[in-house]
């Protein structure tokens, strides 16, 4: 067992992390960010600072990827207008009796990576068929490498991936043993890429985008799932969003709740990093459950 202490938000300079945040979503390079944490903590501690920071997957593992309570495996679909093949990470429970309610998973920046992995079979062990597409796949799939993710993630076309999306949403809800209730979370990119998802599928029942951008202003009323925002207390960049978005879900009538736990970093409920803040996000996950538990299986 790794007898190593985690670190959290409190072992690093608040500068540094707002530096991570800008480097993790692009706006900073690597040499960028090594040269303004430099400027900070010394030239020669910020490759460990940034060594610090770099996800630790293995460590932050929750469900093995071979465990046999689980049926786990990576599927392809038809993307759409003749776009070749989109691909995901399917994951059901080995043993679950009658139809289940079905929940798309969407990842950061960085494509299918480990951990979103983990998270999907996390929601597969909780009575979930779970299903996380790559965004990345039609550029070779997740890479291996959290920089070279964020790299290949520049050259999307975002207006592809969010048809791929809409696929993915399809084509899981056509798998076979459900129960008719789908719901949707995602994280960073994915959480707003949920928002999208949100005013495009009105058979959307619940969605949790955690500290994502907003749904479209102009099409918020298209809105019909019960949607769990999460964000964090400290995030400049999206929080900034949220008073027009707030306005525009009160104005369409959407039924929301906002989950914003103190003393939280963008990113706070990835286990693999520094940004992870346990109770927060052992208590998002739980509104989570709740919710998708109300509105996918009691209301079914």
């Amino acid at each position: 067992m790794n007898s190593t202490p985690r670190l959290t938000t409190a072992d690093f300079d608040p500068q540094v992390l707002i530096l991570f945040d800008a480097y993790v979503h692009g706006d900073l390079d690597r040499r960028g960010f090594l040269q303004k944490v430099g400027s900070i903590v010394g030239a020669t501690a910020a490759l460990g600072v940034l060594a610090a920071l770099t996800p630790k997957f293995a460590m932050a593992q929750q469900v093995p990827a071979a465990d046999p309570r689980l049926n786990a495996e990576f599927v392809e679909f038809d993307s759409p207008d003749g776009h070749g093949r989109g691909r995901g990470y399917l994951v059901r429970p080995a043993n679950a009796e009658g139809p289940l309610p079905k929940v798309l998973v969407i990842h950061e920046n960085r494509g299918l990576n480990p951990h979103i992995e983990d998270v999907t079979r996390r929601f597969a062990l909780e009575g979930y068929i779970a299903f996380a597409p790559d965004a990345l796949f039609s550029l070779g799939g997740y890479p291996g490498d959290e920089d070279k993710a964020r790299a290949a993630f520049a050259n999307l076309d975002q207006v592809k991936c969010k048809a791929d999306f809409l696929a993915a949403s399809r084509f899981l809800q056509g798998l076979p043993g459900g129960n008719g209730k789908l719901g949707a979370i995602g994280f960073c990119y994915g959480g707003g890429m949920v928002g999208f998802l949100a005013t495009q599928l009105p058979e959307l029942d619940a969605a949790a985008p955690y500290y994502g951008g907003p749904a479209p202003l102009d099409a918020v009323a298209a809105i019909k799932a019960e949607m769990l925002i999460v964000l964090a207390e400290q995030d400049e960049r999206i929080n900034a969003t949220w008073p027009a978005y707030e306005s525009a879900l009160k104005e369409a009538g959407v039924t929301y709740t906002l989950f914003q736990p103190a003393g939280t970093q963008h990113g706070f409920h990835n286990d693999t990093t520094p940004r992870y803040a346990e109770s927060a996000a052992r208590e998002a996950w739980a509104k989570t459950l709740a919710l998708f538990d109300r509105r996918l299986r009691q209301s079914a």
